[in-house]
């Protein structure tokens, strides 16, 4: 751990890089943690196939350090004044690459890539199966980074041989861009992302050696795992001016939302609306595992002590959303959504389920696909839209549901973020649909602001009563929904979801 001593805090700010499914971001904060600017920049997405989704992980790396540059010029900020880096980043997606030229020897492959789920059946008949899921606190499911990276090793030309001979490098994408910035120096990641990998033992807190065993996963390939508010390593001069600025946080992104909306007391939750939708809770520092289709992960560590998390995981959220724009063309703009939404009384019986990658928790079904039902000659784009935001709104009560009986706890209240939250139809219907209130700060950037406190941590910039204040200009949707309504509705939509479940696997 490095320690840092800065002068003249309120002239020093954090760099949060926040690289997400679809873009990637980058926020400033100050040290009052006030979001000072913001630059985003979406990226390509490749389906090659049924079920596979990939990304240029070079395309990825540019697009988040453009966005940097652009942010510093925009603000005019010497990169001097920058005390640190948090990176945040999107979970499970896998990244190989060599590590004599740096360069990937194929595509990203994303965390909705469905193509090692033959492989994820075949586990779970096997003996490994009940030791993967008590020691990684996962399901056996192709989401994860372990099946993606075993692919990879088996179906490229020449990775096995390079993996064995110590040439491979592999990372989630908080470990590629830590690379990248430090010029090759550094492989490693946090326990939070290592956690997500389906490689990491919750209780040793290292790398498995009977599931690498079983992949046939060198060692060799695998990052370093550190504390969260670890000192990762600085920035290559050339990057940023001649400056080199330390990188001393890192997060999965939706730990980094639990952080950054402030659910440090065991209980406490919060929803990400992105291109999926995640509720994590703060379950302390005891582990607990769920029978019931939740996951168990690590929240973070901050120096010596790991806190740990259930997860409920919504594969398609904002990426319905998406997916109206580019797939359909009914609209331009995701703002478009909530006026259109508001523009007819009720989606007249109409449901989607967007299980264009499967359905996570509770029904963990890969061949899962999506189910627009109750069409007639009257339904518009305004109904498919509505039904779209609603069917969020519905995959949440599902996992809330299932949170308040595997954990005893009754949720009387949840704290939102993330993109899909600036909509206010959606989150009143979200209120009305879960009949608890929804509270979402003012910043709903609770991933880069996560990733900032992190960082902040690292250096001494923040200290642990920076967290402690609740975040600011927070607003409350209350429910107004009539019970018998409610039961209607969610009812309808738990029927349109049978519907959708096990469709790959049947056609």
């Amino acid at each position: 751990m490095a320690f840092f001593i800065f002068r003249d805090m309120d002239k020093k700010y954090i760099l949060s890089f926040d690289q997400g499914t679809s873009s990637s971001r980058v926020v400033l904060f100050d040290r009052y943690q006030q979001q000072l600017g913001m630059e985003q920049l979406e990226f390509s997405q490749y389906y090659p196939m049924d079920g596979w989704v990939e990304h240029n992980a070079e395309e990825i790396w540019t697009s988040q350090i453009k966005v940097a540059k652009q942010l510093i010029g925009k603000l005019d900020i010497n990169p001097l004044a920058i005390a640190a880096i948090g990176i945040a980043n999107q979970r499970e997606t896998t990244v190989v690459w060599d590590r004599e030229t740096g360069r990937p020897i194929h595509n990203a492959i994303v965390w909705q890539d469905r193509r090692t789920a033959p492989l994820c059946d075949s586990i779970r008949n096997n003996p490994i199966a009940s030791h993967i899921k008590k020691v990684t606190g996962l399901v056996i499911d192709s989401y994860f980074s372990a099946t993606k990276l075993n692919w990879i090793l088996e179906n490229i030309p020449g990775a096995r041989q390079m993996a064995d001979n110590g040439r491979l490098a592999f990372g989630t994408i908080d470990t590629w861009l830590l690379w990248k910035l430090t010029g090759g120096k550094v492989h490693a990641t946090d326990v939070s992302n290592a956690s997500r990998t389906m490689l990491f033992n919750l209780y040793s807190m290292d790398w498995d050696r009977d599931i690498l065993n079983y992949f046939n996963i060198p060692e060799s390939i695998l990052p370093q795992v550190k504390p969260s508010n670890s000192y990762f390593g600085e920035t290559l001069p050339s990057l940023f001016n001649g400056y080199s600025i330390p990188i001393t946080g890192m997060l999965g992104d939706q730990q980094a939302a639990l952080f950054g909306q402030r659910c440090l007391e065991p209980g406490e939750l919060k929803n990400t609306y992105g291109t999926g939708c995640f509720m994590l809770m703060n379950i302390g520092e005891n582990i607990t595992h769920s029978d019931d289709g939740l996951l168990t992960t690590v929240a973070w560590q901050i120096d010596d002590k790991p806190v740990y998390a259930l997860e409920g995981s919504v594969f398609i959220a904002g990426a319905s959303v998406k997916w109206l724009r580019d797939g359909l063309g009914l609209i331009k703009t995701a703002e478009e959504t909530e006026k259109l939404a508001r523009s007819v009384e009720d989606s007249m019986g109409l449901y989607l389920v967007p299980a264009f990658s499967g359905l996570g928790a509770p029904y963990w079904d890969m061949y899962a696909r999506g189910v627009l039902i109750g069409i007639t000659q009257a339904t518009t784009a305004a109904h498919i839209t509505r039904a779209t935001l609603e069917s969020i709104a519905y995959q949440t009560r599902d996992i809330v549901e299932l949170m308040s009986n595997a954990s005893g706890i009754v949720i009387k209240k949840i704290k939102a973020d993330g993109g899909a939250s600036a909509n206010e139809f959606l989150m009143q219907f979200q209120s009305d649909i879960l009949d608890i209130p929804v509270y979402r700060p003012a910043i709903t950037e609770a991933t880069a602001l996560g990733a900032a406190m992190m960082a902040g941590l690292g250096v001494g910039f923040y200290d642990k009563t920076d967290l402690k204040s609740d975040l600011p200009g927070r607003k409350v949707f209350m429910p107004k929904m009539q019970d018998d309504l409610r039961s209607k509705l969610y009812g309808n939509w738990k029927k349109a979801v049978q519907k959708s479940l096990g469709w790959a696997r049947e056609n």
